[in-house]
This record gives C-alpha cells, sequence and structure tokens, in this order.
C-alpha cells in the first residue's frame, strides 16, 4: 500500500502520515511541502484549505530534485 499525502496525493510519502492512533509521522511531503503533526497542529486547516492554497500557489514543488520527469498534477490529485 502506497503512503498518499492527503493534501496533494503525493503516493511516494515515505511512512503514512499517520499511525492507527493517528500519531504524526512529521514527515515532510516533497511534493506540496506540509509537515505531518506541525502544519496541521500550527494553523488549524483544513488539508482541503492547504490543497487550495498549494493549488492556487501553481502546485509548486517543495523539493524539486523528487519530482517525476512526466509528472501530471491531475492524476496526482485523482489519488485524494
Amino acid at each position: 500500500m502506497k503512503n498518499v499525502c492527503p493534501v496533494c496525493g503525493f503516493d511516494q510519502l515515505a511512512e503514512a502520515p499517520y499511525d492507527k492512533d493517528n500519531n504524526p509521522s512529521y514527515e515532510i511531503c516533497d511534493c506540496c511541502g506540509f509537515e505531518f503533526g506541525y502544519d496541521d497542529d500550527s494553523e488549524g486547516k483544513t488539508f482541503e484549505e492547504y490543497r487550495k492554497e498549494w493549488i492556487s500557489n501553481g502546485c509548486q514543488w517543495f523539493n524539486e530534485d523528487k519530482k517525476p520527469q512526466e509528472w501530471d498534477v491531475e492524476r496526482q490529485l485523482s489519488n485524494l
């Protein structure tokens, strides 16, 4: 099973964003830059609000080195 970012749909997270007890991984998504356990606690926004912000900012990659050559934002968002 792939670990998918609930903000942007990136399916290459090293760990699940949250474990079975809802504890965050503190991993930062290479695509949208969301940090599980930090961004969700610090501002109180929903994943949908973060997603809208990421999309309105042009779907910029947090870590360009991890961006697949043939990346397609629509395909990635379909993972959600």
